[in-house]
């Protein structure tokens, strides 16, 4: 089959935003979505606060949506944002966690903008003979690749390890160099899922009872920084698990105890380095299934899915614009919406 061209689909890739949000001391929102409901709010939420923003599709969503059904669904997105009055959205079309060069040509091929190749879990010399191979397919089409370097703990679709590997500094400019790459994802503490630290590993608040992380290495950042000044730095499995969405849950028959992600203070104080990209896909999960979980408690009589995915829908949208302007740093993006 042809190539789909990303840019007849009004799409853009990550080059220049990434270069204005590390100038700028802030980062960019890459959202998981994986359903129509979660599109709409994101969508929304970016369009109304003139925000670029990353669509990221995961291979466990390709499987469960289809990816041809994705990238119109990205294609609709684009004239979905126009109708609102963002005129020049940005919005790129991300896949995310691509554990093959076969994966991430697929993506290429039908219309995606961006794509990771995530060789983290191979010995040194394979992961940078692999993302090379998928950054020589991928900049033949002007679309950019976003690399990892280090292992990041927990589970997320098909993305399962049971022990973090911080990013060894002392790698990143070979790496970087020899591969090509155009942004890098690192291992600094942050994990995958919603159950990011164990109880062990955390404190407890006196007043609350609630579990307070350990913090995050930003002294293995800056020193990545200081190899790679300027160079576009990637957080994943940085959800920060709000615990009113998790109380919610709770109250209306659900059972997650000890859920606890990263605290939001240290996304901001990431998003003012050289981090220009945060990944946030659990807490959009919990903020559905709080509103579909609410929803049923007090209307047990509901079985029309626009009733029940409409509160889960409100709750989204409240969350990804609160991660845009109150986590990112929204207020120093320079984006011609109009």
């Amino acid at each position: 089959m042809a190539v789909v061209d990303y840019k007849k689909l009004g799409l853009v890739n990550t080059r220049e935003m990434f270069e204005r949000a590390i100038k700028g001391g802030y980062a960019i929102p890459a959202f998981n979505f994986n359903n129509l409901e979660q599109l709409q709010a994101i969508i929304k939420a970016s369009s109304e606060l003139k925000s670029p923003v990353i669509l990221q599709v995961s291979k466990g969503a390709r499987k469960y949506a289809n990816q041809t059904l994705l990238r119109y669904l990205a294609e609709g997105a684009v004239e979905y944002a126009k109708e609102l009055g963002c005129h020049h959205p940005e919005i790129v079309l991300h896949l995310d966690h691509g554990d093959s060069f076969e994966t991430c040509k697929s993506c290429v091929d039908f219309g995606f903008s961006s794509v990771m190749i995530d060789g983290s879990a191979l010995p040194y010399e394979e992961n940078i003979a692999l993302t090379k191979k998928v950054v020589e397919y991928a900049h033949q089409f002007d679309v950019t690749v976003e690399a990892e370097l280090g292992v990041l703990a927990g589970v997320e679709d098909d993305v399962v390890a049971e022990v973090s590997h911080y990013t060894k500094p002392e790698e990143v400019v070979d790496f970087a160099t020899r591969t090509g790459c155009d942004s890098l994802a690192i291992s600094i503490g942050t994990s995958h899922g919603a159950y990011k630290f164990t109880p062990e590993q955390c404190t407890r608040d006196p007043k609350t009872g609630r579990l307070i992380p350990p913090p995050l290495a930003f002294d293995v950042l800056a020193a990545i920084e200081k190899q790679l000044p300027g160079f576009p730095i990637v957080l994943h499995g940085s959800s920060s698990v709000p615990q009113e969405y998790v109380d919610i849950i709770n109250e209306h028959g659900g059972k997650l105890p000890n859920a606890v992600g990263i605290p939001e203070d240290q996304l901001r104080q990431a998003a003012k380095s050289a981090v220009c990209k945060i990944n946030i896909d659990s807490d959009s999960r919990l903020a559905f299934t709080a509103g579909v979980r609410q929803t049923f408690d007090e209307h047990p009589e509901y079985f029309d899915p626009r009733q029940y995915c409409g509160k889960a829908r409100e709750y989204m949208e409240d969350l990804y614009k609160h991660k845009i302007t109150d986590v990112l740093g929204s207020d120093n993006k320079l984006v011609n919406c109009d």
